[in-house]
């Protein structure tokens, strides 16, 4: 069961829950551009003493703040019991497929928890990628709308930001072959009561995941200090220079930390990755070794409570 049949067979499902949290990213995007139009009209009608109205602006903040919160509410309703339900079905198939190959048990045991980790993928790590372009181009474009250079500033440190990630991802992929690896030989092992080698499979699992945690960190630190950098030129464009309102500062700073938060998922999307790309070889390995079979899928139910 490779990624391109689990989402051609869950489409609908994945895109639904998808466009949910779609909706709750993008209400979260343009929701400083509004607070700060409201901050704006708070700071001029209670300080400066002018007749303006902050009723609108107030309003209009809530609807978008509402959004947000039906987006996400409605995503986290009803993602529990899709993927549980598309788990229960994709280790199904993948017990059938492999027993059609003459699979040992232990084969087709570590199969079935390998799939988890396609589930923890579409459940956390694609909502994850979606908000990381979500906020990366959002926060570019309205920053534009402030000052072009703040724009440029960000949209060039995309890049090497992406370098840099990409070679932790490259590096990742092999670790990660090497811990689905051992974990196969795990059940072999117990499948044939030889214990007495158990504990060095524990210490191989050690080296690869103490690599990847290394990467990880290098991602993580090489990035922060990056951004830290860039948010330090845009304060002193916004202040120095520009000379903003306090509501169209927080609205630049606000846009500013979503795209530095964004980074933090990195890492962790990293290594997803790199795990998917070995599993997706594996699958995709086991479908070529036995192209007659393909893989048991019962009648699924699209998402409900």
């Amino acid at each position: 069961m490779t990624i391109k049949q689990i989402i051609s067979k869950y489409r609908y499902s994945i895109g639904l829950l998808l466009l949910f949290v779609l909706i709750e990213n993008i209400a979260w995007i343009i929701e400083p551009t509004f607070f700060g139009k409201l901050l704006d009209a708070l700071i001029e009608h209670f300080y400066d003493h002018e007749k303006v109205s902050f009723l609108l602006p107030l309003f209009i903040w809530i609807g978008v703040y509402l959004v947000n919160v039906i987006g996400g509410s409605l995503h986290r309703l009803f993602s529990g019991g899709t993927y549980a339900r598309m788990y229960a079905e994709v280790a199904t198939g993948v017990i059938t497929d492999s027993e059609s190959r003459g699979d040992q048990y232990s084969k087709m045991l570590v199969r079935t928890e390998l799939v988890k980790e396609y589930i923890t993928f579409f459940k956390d790590r694609l909502p994850e990628i979606l908000w990381q372009l979500a906020a990366s181009a959002g926060a570019i474009i309205a920053l534009f709308f402030y000052d072009y250079r703040i724009g440029l500033v960000c949209l060039a440190v995309i890049f090497p930001v992406a370098y840099i990630n990409n070679i932790s991802r490259r590096k990742v992929t092999g670790l990660q072959k090497n811990i689905h690896d051992n974990q196969e030989e795990l059940y072999k092992l117990i499948e044939n009561r030889n214990t007495s080698k158990i504990h060095q499979f524990f210490n191989k699992m050690i080296f690869p995941k103490t690599r990847i945690a290394r990467w990880n960190s290098f991602s993580f630190t090489t990035v922060k200090v990056l951004l830290v950098i860039i948010f330090i030129v845009v304060l002193f464009i916004c202040v120095d220079v520009d000379n903003f309102s306090t509501g169209k500062i927080y609205s630049i700073v606000a846009y500013l930390w979503t795209f530095i938060g964004q980074t933090d998922y990195l890492p962790d999307l990293m290594e997803s990755l790199g795990s998917i790309k070995d599993l997706n070889t594996r699958f995709l390995r086991d479908s070529e070794s036995s192209p007659d079979q393909q893989p048991v899928l019962t009648g699924y139910d699209p998402v409900k409570v």
